[in-house]
């Protein structure tokens, strides 16, 4: 019995480091990769390139809590990323997915 709420509260333990470890993988530079996202044509956090292949961030568009790597809420005002749109020279490089956001197996800097 002992034993067994011993594994419970490790599997729980692990379970939330876990989670925030890969919150802290999902960075570029300090700047978290995920949250609410606002595009801007001047002094963006990032400038973002959207490519078809080899992305470094797959992104999926989400209505609400985007709490996860990769999940972006679009937002006008009090954005916790703001981002430019380029086509040569970005910071980074996303697809736009419909499922399974997050980093890709590229090294982001």
């Amino acid at each position: 019995m002992i034993n067994t709420i011993k594994l419970g509260l490790l599997l729980v333990l692990l379970s939330g480091s876990t989670r925030e470890q890969q919150k802290n993988d999902c960075q570029y530079k300090g700047i978290k990769l995920y949250g609410k996202v606002q595009v801007v044509d001047h002094f963006p956090d990032l400038k973002v390139q959207i490519v078809n292949a080899f992305p470094d961030l797959n992104v999926q568009l989400v209505d609400n809590f985007p709490n996860d790597c990769g999940e972006w809420q679009m937002v006008e005002q009090f954005p916790d990323l703001k981002i430019q749109y380029v086509t040569s020279f970005p910071d980074i490089k996303i697809k736009f997915v419909t499922s399974f956001p997050g980093r890709t197996n590229t090294k982001l800097n």
